[in-house]
């Protein structure tokens, strides 16, 4: 297991700029004794392959498709209920030699105005697309990833959500949601290659009964039972989106 332990503390604000609003696997079966010379001996079963489960993930379209990496084997798709919805589910499906399978599904929250294409900070949208998951964290101990996760009093929040919710302990469990950050450092990292205007800091987290700004929130049980589940050498993808984008 990978461990890092973060040695700075950001501003809460800084953390609560994306998430939820302060204002974030066949040997053949034995062979049979001799027979006689014209009797053929059985061969072996067929191995199963991807061709008899389902071969894609249900719900995408060619184009968003087109966007998960051949590699991926584990994905989480996040599905709106709308274009505008702050409300979605998550599933997470891992891909075997039957096809991809379901592992969970929960309910979620997004950002208050829904789903966009184009994120940009302060829209108070959930970014559209397929996104790699490297990274976790949380003020919590690790409870039992294959993630490199870093725990931190920095992940701390405070304040309330858009219903007047608390936001304290959204913060205990993380992945980082990559887009437009550096995969393969903390989640806490501000690195943002696609610059500040497009926004950042987008993660899973512990949900807080209400909308996020930009950030995909799971129960505290779903959350543990997710980060016990994700594994780096199955490449985790996130797929995010309303029901119209994610069939696209």
């Amino acid at each position: 297991m990978i461990r890092r332990t973060c040695r700075f503390l950001l501003p809460a604000t800084l953390l609560l700029t994306a998430c939820g609003a302060e204002r974030t696997d066949t040997d053949p079966a034995p062979g049979h004794p001799p027979v006689a010379a014209e009797a053929k001996a059985p061969g072996p079963a067929p191995e199963p392959s991807l061709a008899t489960g389902p071969r894609q993930l249900p719900g995408l379209g060619p184009l968003t498709r087109a966007q998960v990496p051949a590699d991926a084997r584990q994905a989480v798709v996040v599905t709106g209920r709308g274009r505008n919805s702050p409300r979605s589910e998550a599933v997470l499906y891992e891909r075997t030699v039957a096809g991809w399978q379901e592992r969970g599904s929960w309910p979620a929250h997004n950002a208050l105005y829904g789903w966009t294409d184009d994120h940009r900070l302060g829209d108070l949208r959930s970014p559209v697309g397929v996104y790699s998951l490297t990274d976790a964290g949380g003020l919590l101990p690790d409870p039992g990833t294959r993630m490199p996760y870093d725990q931190s009093a920095a992940f701390t929040a405070t304040g309330s959500g858009f219903e007047g919710e608390p936001l304290s302990g959204s913060f205990d469990y993380v992945v980082a949601i990559d887009y437009n950050r550096r995969p393969g450092t903390s989640p806490l990292d501000g690195t943002r290659p696609l610059g500040s205007g497009r926004g950042g800091g987008i993660w899973l987290h512990v949900d807080h009964g209400g909308p996020t700004q930009a950030c995909v929130t799971l129960r505290r049980p779903h959350m543990k039972e997710l980060l016990r589940r994700l594994d780096p050498e199955r490449h985790p993808v996130a797929v995010l989106g309303d029901t119209a984008a994610l069939a696209r």
